[in-house]
């Protein structure tokens, strides 16, 4: 084993502050050093270079060493932010709040950061407890802090954590600010050179959480109908407390939340995944409808931030007929864009270049603003004038104004508030979306998402792409072909290919979007046919065409990238 991986792991072990990790790189030391292969290996990829800080900010698998999330990464991360934030006269000596979910070691990164940024001069905050991302969101705002992070990594699985920054405006950060940042944490010494005092920083009592609550309020209609019945799940996160007062204060029906799920866990037992989309993740919230057979069944994300919402399809909800359908981000996003337009919001209406198009028509035909934007909130939040905004993962902005970010918790209330109505109508939200595909066109979307233990293989398949790129997929003509890392009139530059499509029949278009993931090991292709829908009657037919469509999509893509 090299001399300088030796002495790499034993000076990082003389300054870790953790005796956890301390340990876990101790035993890795010996092993290797007694000639274990296995251990080897595992300390050289610890040290094979430092996890990097881009604009999710942090987020990997914990454990000892400079590629892995630990306390000594995030006190360095902490001091590098706090050298960036102290660099502008704005911004120094001003409050930073700190949030944090009930993943493993997220409560120590949040006191470590308060720490540092108390011994860089910065008058720092720490939210009461475990609590959704949202309130950190609202916090940044509503106290006028310099900057906030939210130690989370959301719903990656519960080996990982993650360590996410927003600036004051309450928007997470994009480029320069992130490769500014970067460069600061880069130029941190050792962590004797950090001041991290014992004490000196805040920690805020409930009325952050109850002034959050209070701004839930501004979302729904005063006297709008209130009586849908809801299961819920927050996937073993932290969003169970904050939900259910939220609904209990807007006068809707006590949710009856899945009890194996209920509580934080950061092991997440009864999921392989903690996340809505994965299959599996909803099966026990589908046990519980079955019971309960309620109107609607929503799910957050780990930190609750995402909001997922499943119909009941014929017959679901007797114990006869179980059938549970989750309805797709883009789905819930064109439901709440027309409940938000029928309830005369103004401002513009945004999503992202790899959710729906349908936004633009739903926004157009209002007469409102539309605006599109590369993935992610951090870009979203961003749009001028922005009154709603959305992103396929699940995410939804209802309330700019206090929260500029995806927020599973208004997201939810809204959607009940929408099913209320509908009820109170005699009608579903599945009726709804039915009317919208009339209306505008039936916009069916589906992904491709391919999952990696090998990242070469996501470069690989983009470099197949780019020097032969397809002249057809699924039977329709390529009319144009974008490598997105030139950049766009409209967007900055990004690792990401655009595939216009020609319509053929019913189909009047097609649109295919390929992407490394931003926070996870996966290639993701986002998928989109639209297929014309003269009237209900012609929903079925128009819906079987639009599903053999997207399988000749990701039969063809996959074969065009070599996945």
């Amino acid at each position: 084993m090299a001399l300088d991986l030796i002495d790499q792991a034993t000076t990082w072990l003389a300054e870790d502050p953790d005796p956890d990790t301390r340990g876990e790189l101790r035993a890795l030391l010996d092993a290797a050093e007694g000639g274990d292969d296995e251990a080897r290996r595992a300390l050289a990829e610890r040290f094979s270079g430092t996890l990097q800080f881009g604009t999710a900010g942090l987020r990997g698998e914990l454990g000892a060493g400079p590629m892995r999330m630990n306390r000594a990464v995030v006190i360095r991360a902490a001091a590098g932010l706090a050298a960036y934030l102290a660099r502008r006269p704005e911004h120094a000596g001003g409050l930073v709040v700190i949030g944090y979910d009930a993943r493993y070691k997220s409560a120590d990164f949040a006191r470590d950061t308060a720490a540092v940024m108390t011994g860089a001069g910065f008058r720092a905050a720490l939210l009461p407890r475990p609590l959704p991302t949202p309130v950190l969101a609202f916090a940044i705002r509503h106290l006028g802090a310099v900057a906030g992070i939210e130690v989370t990594a959301s719903h990656n699985p519960p080996r990982d954590n993650g360590y996410k920054v927003y600036l004051g405006d309450g928007s997470q950060i994009v480029p320069p600010a992130d490769a500014e940042i970067a460069a600061e944490i880069a130029a941190v010494g050792g962590l004797g050179g950090v001041r991290r005092p014992d004490t000196g920083w805040e920690t805020l009592d409930d009325g952050i959480l109850d002034a959050y609550l209070a701004r839930t309020d501004a979302v729904l209609t005063p006297g709008s109908p209130r009586d849908a019945r809801v299961v819920y799940t927050p996937l073993h996160g932290v969003g169970r407390e904050t939900l259910t007062a939220a609904f209990a204060r807007a006068g809707f029906p006590e949710p009856t939340v899945v009890p194996e799920q209920a509580e934080p866990d950061p092991a997440f037992p009864t999921v392989a995944f903690p996340n809505p989309e994965e299959p599996g993740a909803m099966d026990l919230a589908f046990a519980a409808a079955r019971e309960a057979a309620p109107d609607i069944v929503i799910a957050n994300d780990p930190d609750a931030d995402r909001c997922a919402v499943a119909v009941p399809e014929p017959g679901a909800g007797t114990r006869t007929n179980t059938g549970w359908r989750m309805l797709r981000g883009d789905e819930v996003g064109a439901l709440l864009a027309t409940h938000l337009v029928r309830k005369r919001v103004r401002g513009a209406f945004a999503t992202t270049i790899v959710s729906s198009s349908l936004l633009s028509r739903v926004a157009a035909d209002a007469g409102l603003p539309y605006d599109e934007t590369l993935t992610g909130f951090k870009w979203l939040a961003r749009v001028d004038g922005m009154a709603y905004a959305y992103e396929e993962a699940l995410g939804y902005c209802v309330d700019p104004d206090g929260v500029r970010d995806k927020d599973g918790i208004t997201a939810a209330l809204l959607v009940a508030e929408l099913t209320s109505e509908l009820k109170e109508q005699g009608r579903t939200l599945t009726d709804l979306l039915d009317d919208i595909a009339v209306a505008h066109g039936l916009h069916a979307t589906d992904q491709l998402s391919v999952r990696v233990e090998d990242l070469s293989l996501i470069a690989a398949a983009m470099r197949r792409l780019r020097e032969r790129p397809p002249a057809e997929l699924a039977g329709l003509k390529v009319t144009t072909a974008e490598d997105l890392t030139r950049g766009t009139k409209a967007l900055p530059p990004t690792d990401g290919l655009r595939y216009r499509l020609a319509g053929k029949d019913t189909v009047r278009s097609a649109r295919v979007i390929v992407r490394p993931s931003g926070t996870e090991p996966k290639l993701k292709c986002y998928l989109e046919v639209v297929v014309d829908v003269p009237g209900a009657a012609d929903l079925p037919p128009a819906r079987a065409t639009a599903e053999t469509v997207l399988a000749a999509l990701k039969k063809d893509l996959s074969a065009a990238a070599g996945i």
